[in-house]
């Protein structure tokens, strides 16, 4: 069976999380991480807004984690997650707008990702208890000033170049009971897909990921790891539409903001 859990805003203003089934939410009290029951009348979904779906304290990014976009590029195969930190301020939900870095004319790119959301605290994890430190499957655009991070040949500004205001869509829902390896991730950009891979193409998969972060990092209840993307990472242009789909969870869509 797969849950989906969805964060939202009221007309009034009030924040909360619950579950999805269709076109209704069922809210919830207490802690999505933690102890929780079901709360208050279903909603609908079109009365409310649908939010990020979790807030990281630590949002951490994967390079070259598939096998097809290294080869075509000739990178070597990593053991180790090659990795990067957004910042958590770049977060934003479905529906939300990417926002143009102000003064910066270079390319912007899109590139769709599946996302881990943690759920307990791990720390020094073998791969059995990282895998069941997971608590469910997300869909994540890990946006890139790409000539920002190549701008100083001395120093590749990985953080800056993905963690402006706005460059960490994330959403729509938190998916769990999925098996990774069956999933795909589609992008597209108005209408149109650039992305289409599989999953199982991962060089680094889930439970390593997560185990091998745990060595150097504690990670918290609520963290976002973006497992990397493959081929047909695109610049945009303002005005544009992206959507970030994997069946199970759903489509994340974003526009790209007029300057």
């Amino acid at each position: 069976m797969v849950t989906h859990w969805v964060r939202f805003r009221t007309a009034e203003g009030a924040e909360g999380f619950g579950t999805l089934a269709g076109e209704s939410i069922t809210p919830h009290a207490g802690d999505m991480f933690g102890a929780h029951t079901g709360s208050g009348a279903a909603l609908a979904v079109s009365d409310v807004a649908l939010l990020a779906p979790v807030r990281p304290t630590r949002f951490v990014g994967l390079w070259n984690n598939y096998h097809e976009l290294a080869t075509k590029q000739g990178n070597a195969i990593p053991e180790t997650p090659l990795w990067f930190l957004k910042s958590p301020g770049s977060v934003i939900g479905p529906g939300a707008a990417i926002r143009p870095l102000a003064g910066y004319a270079g390319k912007t790119l899109y590139e769709g990702e599946l996302g881990l959301v943690i759920g307990r605290r791990v720390s020094r994890a073998d791969e059995t208890e990282a895998e069941a430190a997971i608590f469910g499957l997300t869909c994540v655009n890990d946006v890139t000033a790409l000539d920002i991070l190549t701008a100083d040949p001395s120093f590749p500004q990985w953080a800056r170049a993905k963690s402006p205001d706005s460059f960490g869509p994330i959403g729509p829902c938190i998916a769990q009971g999925l098996d990774w390896r069956e999933l795909r991730v589609q992008v597209a950009l108005n209408g149109r897909v650039r992305q289409d891979y599989p999953c199982a193409d991962m060089i680094l998969p889930p439970a390593r990921i997560v185990s091998l972060l745990s060595q150097e990092m504690t990670l918290e209840p609520g963290d976002v790891i973006a497992c990397g993307t493959s081929v047909g990472a695109l610049p945009m242009r303002p005005g544009m539409e992206v959507a970030v789909t994997i069946a199970g969870i759903g489509t994340l869509t974003n526009a790209f903001a007029p300057e």
